[in-house]
């Protein structure tokens, strides 16, 4: 199907594609933590911490992932992808610029278009980028080359947080916002370096009524028993995740009695036990199936949600966190891969449009509901709930565990 089908694959270090796209991501990374802090800081700074206003930044951030996202994985499939990523860099850059000159002449309200913009943009290059993994990456690099990924994302889980506020309280609002846009015209630069996809005729076999190929995407999950349970176990991960977020911060204050300013300790433990985590699975990748990770990742969410629902003492907390996040690569490398491998590479844009909401839809939902249920319930309760969502989430994976992935080689020319 690519040139990843000879007999002794090169190092997956030396693989131009894994190359390009890792270097761009580390931009993009640098340009959405400046970001998301600076537009943090200054809504709160700017509405005296108005619990309305900052939850618009969410919704600014995770609304569009809903909406755009089943849009953006048909899209992903009919366009070119290498030109499709590099436009909507290109695209992002240019919407930034247009921002900050709003917010420069009064309007300090368009912050929330920043956050919006590109998240829209995002829904049509992240599938783009997906379906190029599985194009230029061969099979049994898959779930290593998930696992560079989830590492790079742990490394700015550490490092995020303090270049955000770093940027913010020593240049401003205009400057963390340029600092985005500039970041955003050197990922489409750097794109330009990835191999030419040679995706012609695939591309233009999926051209034709949108509709088609728009259902076609739900229709190749729900065919796919692997692919259902993985929705199943988005879903109820998506749940977990969000209500765990959204009350992070009362744990903090009324669990360990802290200040808020200690939830970036816990963020940051989590983030470096991340790094150490991906780095492991990276290593062990080739040897265990990717429903074996992903029901490893929940289970030990599962565990650990619970913990720290109960916990009073900061270094159990601590200590919790950080076995957390060792764990938490399991589940997006698991997820990644499954993704991948039981996909067709004409196809992988649409699946990951069709299951990616599910995750987000459900941790939005889940966060709406934090603030009713922590008027309803105590903290150790609606983490115990969040810890059987994960539980049912490893669970789902059973049914599933020993099935092999289809070789989807032989069917290359078909699609």
């Amino acid at each position: 199907m690519s040139h990843t089908d000879s007999a002794n694959p090169p190092s997956l270090f030396r693989n131009r594609f894994l190359q390009t796209i890792l270097l761009s991501s580390v931009l993009l990374q640098v340009g959405i933590w400046v970001r998301n802090f600076a537009i943090l800081l200054y809504v709160a700074d700017r509405t005296n911490n108005d619990p309305y206003a900052i939850s618009l930044i969410s919704v600014a951030e995770f609304a569009p992932i809903f909406v755009f996202s089943f849009i953006g994985g048909t899209f992903a499939d009919r366009w070119r992808p290498k030109r499709t990523m590099i436009w909507c860099d290109l695209l992002s850059a240019v919407s930034v610029f247009g921002v900050l000159l709003s917010i420069h002449f009064g309007s300090w309200e368009s912050v929330y278009l920043v956050a919006f913009i590109s998240a829209i943009l995002s829904q049509f290059s992240q599938p783009s980028s997906m379906r190029l993994f599985k194009y230029h990456v061969r099979e049994e690099q898959l779930q290593q080359g998930m696992a560079l990924f989830q590492s790079l994302m742990a490394i700015f889980m550490v490092l995020g947080p303090m270049l955000g506020t770093f940027v913010y309280s020593n240049f401003g609002l205009e400057i963390s916002i340029a600092v985005m846009g500039v970041v955003f015209l050197l990922s489409a630069l750097v794109l330009i370096r990835l191999p030419e996809d040679d995706m012609k005729q695939q591309t233009a076999a999926v051209k034709g009524q949108f509709r088609k190929d728009f259902v076609e995407g739900f229709r190749y999950v729900w065919q796919s028993q692997v692919l259902r349970m993985l929705g199943l176990a988005f879903i109820l991960a998506g749940l977990a995740v969000g209500v765990a977020q959204a009350l992070n911060l009362f744990i903090v204050t009324e669990r360990l009695g802290k200040t808020e300013e200690f939830l970036q300790y816990m963020l940051m433990v989590n983030g470096a036990a991340m790094l150490i985590g991906g780095g492991i699975v990276a290593v062990f990748a080739k040897r265990v199936p990717p429903q074996l990770l992903l029901s490893i990742g929940m289970l030990a969410g599962a565990i650990c949600t619970t913990i720290v629902g109960f916990s009073t003492s900061i270094p159990l907390t601590l200590s919790v966190q950080f076995l957390n996040g060792l764990v938490f690569p399991c589940i997006h490398i698991g997820i990644s891969t499954m993704i991948l491998k039981w996909s067709h590479s004409s196809i992988v844009g649409r699946v990951n449009g069709v299951l990616n909401p599910m995750f987000v839809g459900m941790m939005v939902v889940s966060m709406s509901f934090a603030g009713a249920l922590k008027t309803s319930f105590s903290l150790s309760t609606i983490f115990s709930g969040a810890g059987i969502l994960f539980l049912l989430g490893a669970l789902v994976m059973i049914p599933i565990m020993n099935q092999k992935a289809p070789d989807h080689t032989a069917a290359a020319q078909e699609t």
